[in-house]
């Protein structure tokens, strides 16, 4: 069996909200898309929210200190959507309507 091994692990270079999606730009010039849909604090948080984002371990993964979320380059390069579940996600939601 053959694998595939990188060279160069990309990095995020930088984030930004297009409609109900997000697109994020890596070192080695690719532009991901990802719905929003997939990370639903995401997807309820403020434009603001979303906007009040950093870079984790030199573009390793983003975080979100308000939306309490983060996401590393390997989960979406995976296509990995939240694995958060219902119970928490919920939870979560009825502490920000508080």
């Amino acid at each position: 069996m053959t694998t595939l091994t990188l060279d160069h692990e990309p990095n995020i270079k930088n984030f930004q909200i297009h409609n109900n999606n997000f697109i994020v730009e890596l070192d080695d010039e690719r532009a991901i898309n990802v719905p929003l849909s997939w990370y639903p604090r995401l997807q309820n948080g403020t434009t603001e929210e979303l906007n009040n984002w950093e870079l984790c371990g030199g573009g390793y993964g983003i975080h979100w200190e308000q939306l309490d979320e983060d996401i590393s380059i390997q989960g979406i390069l995976a296509g990995l959507k939240s694995a958060e579940c219902e119970a928490s996600f919920e939870k979560w939601l009825a502490k920000r309507k508080q």
